[in-house]
């Protein structure tokens, strides 16, 4: 079962914001991705984000199967302008997928990038 929601606010028996968790997330990754395949099956060895970074909750699942039970966030990661480009507002630049077990555990995370974004730094793998 997988339950769907789109709250500020999750409770779960606590309450917390679902910011607070992809803001540290973001932190201890230093806003890197490292080994990533986009869409084309490219891979890059690093991605460096931009910082500061903004991350709004786009979807919010509770699943469940047998004794099992998790929450699925998955936030839009939007920057703001730098370098000079003109951007009228924050430029999404991906989406971050995070996955935590029943006590707020870490599982998983599923990055959704546009590498072709100017806002990334993009490493591709180098070829020996």
């Amino acid at each position: 079962m997988l339950v769907s929601f789109s709250h500020e606010q999750i409770q779960l028996g606590i309450k917390y914001e679902p910011s607070a968790l992809v803001t540290e997330h973001l932190e201890l990754c230093h806003y890197q991705v490292c080994g990533y395949w986009d869409e084309e099956d490219n891979f890059y060895e690093e991605i460096t984000l931009p910082s500061p970074l903004s991350a709004e909750l786009a979807i919010g699942a509770i699943g469940v199967t047998g004794k099992h039970r998790w929450i699925k966030l998955t936030f839009d990661l939007k920057a703001d302008n730098q370098d000079g480009l003109n951007y009228q507002e924050p430029q999404k630049i991906g989406e971050l997928t995070l996955t935590y077990n029943e006590n707020l555990e870490f599982l998983d995370e599923n990055w959704r990038l546009d590498v072709s974004c100017p806002l990334l730094i993009a490493k591709p793998q180098t070829q020996d």
